[in-house]
């Protein structure tokens, strides 16, 4: 006769009932310390679907909700023998909340083993991550990350062509970073990455799962190809800079600002003497001129204006990759701002209102560490998109000056 049972876990975290109860029941929350995709409906017979990159998913049904006090919910995990239950329970405990979670009918036999063993993993690192970003707004898979010092470009089968590799999938390189691993170890622009340390990654989630088990300084095996010939350099990971995270929304524009201030100091240069012809010049079919390259960026800005906007409201979509560029989207901005002028003052005018919102963000999601932090992180890199495409714009005008 099967036996069962039961995984208990306790975790105190520094925040109020209510935001470590919306911390179980919303999308985007439990993106921010649990999963990477998430759909949830927090009412009885409502649905809950949790997935990881590394192919890992459950599914299933609340069973039970009282707000801010407790929740039931089914769990069929994949590959797992039967449906198990969870049951989690929120209590107020001085200036924070003790979070109550057990993991019930789970088997004991072979069958179980390994199903048990990360059941038991995944809810204890969970937890641990769950008190970091409430509490500081850090997430612990992202900050533990290393980094290649690498930007991505579009690849499909065209590109493939285009660039003579045998290969349709794959990790385009699109550029690397001065000062870090891929540049170090030989990689350059027009690269295809498929593999590192002895597994697939010819994906960005295939690439992340393999940099889960790694360090900053650690040395791994990297495979590529460029052109035709498929390649094989050990790489040192490097460890991932991690901005000064602000604490207030004009300390975040201010911060912001900055870059901007950067970016179009330093474009504002690169144009000096750039011809409408010049900038018009496409080097190929299939690559940009400058100008599509300006449209690209005031494109880029307003995917940004969105993107805080469902930060804000925690209703951030999800999707299934990062998609490309659509053509006809760069070519309708270029025609709608026709003149260099034009686009360099569209983009500015964009990149103005990103300050703008930034500047007036509530001061609820503001004190919503979690999702601050992340939304601070990810618009306080340094310009790495900018300088990966400043390139390409100097190859479209060089390009363009050698055919006069």
């Amino acid at each position: 006769m099967m036996t069962y049972q039961t995984l208990s876990f306790t975790q105190l975290v520094r925040a109020p009932l209510n935001e470590a109860y919306r911390m179980f029941t919303n999308a985007t929350a439990l993106r921010e310390w649990l999963c990477d995709v998430a759909t949830v409906v927090a009412k009885p017979a409502g649905r809950i679907y949790l997935a990881w990159n590394n192919g890992y998913y459950t599914s299933g049904e609340f069973t039970s909700v009282t707000p801010k006090e407790k929740l039931g919910f089914t769990w069929q995990g994949r590959n797992e023998p039967a449906s198990s239950q969870v049951q989690v329970s929120f209590v107020e405990k001085g200036s924070g909340t003790l979070i109550t979670l057990e993991h019930s009918g789970i088997g004991t036999g072979k069958a179980w083993a390994n199903s048990r063993s990360e059941i038991e993993k995944g809810w204890k690192v969970g937890l641990e991550n769950l008190s970091s970003v409430i509490e500081s707004g850090e997430d612990l898979r992202l900050v533990r990350r290393p980094m290649l010092g690498i930007t991505l470009g579009d690849f499909n089968a065209n590109k493939a062509k285009e660039i003579n590799v045998p290969v349709t999938e794959g990790i385009l390189l699109d550029g690397v970073l001065d000062g870090m691993g891929a540049r170090d170890a030989g990689l350059q622009k027009d690269d295809v990455l498929v593999g590192m340390a002895g597994n697939a990654a010819n994906d960005f989630t295939s690439l992340a799962n393999v940099l889960d088990d790694f360090h900053g300084g650690d040395k791994v095996e990297v495979v590529f190809y460029r052109g035709p010939e498929k390649k094989t350099v050990m790489m040192e990971l490097s460890k991932r800079p991690i901005p000064d995270i602000p604490q207030s929304a004009k300390e975040l524009a201010r911060g912001v600002q900055k870059i901007y201030d950067q970016v179009n100091t330093d474009l504002d240069t690169f144009l000096v003497g750039v011809k409408e012809e010049e900038a018009a010049f496409k080097p190929a079919p299939e690559e940009w001129s400058v100008k599509e390259v300006i449209a690209h960026f005031i494109q880029g800005e307003r995917f940004t204006h969105q993107y805080i906007s469902e930060m804000v409201f925690s209703e951030e979509r999800v999707s299934d990759g990062y998609g490309e560029n659509l053509q006809s989207y760069v070519e309708a901005t270029v025609s709608a701002y026709p003149t260099l002028e034009d686009l360099v003052l569209e983009f500015k005018r964009n990149s103005a209102e990103t300050i703008g919102i930034l500047k007036k963000l509530p001061d609820d999601f503001v004190a919503r560490k979690s999702t601050f932090w992340r939304m601070s992180y990810n618009l306080l890199q340094d310009p790495y998109h900018y300088l990966s495409h400043k390139d390409q714009m100097q190859t479209a005008l060089d390009m363009a000056r050698s055919k006069k």
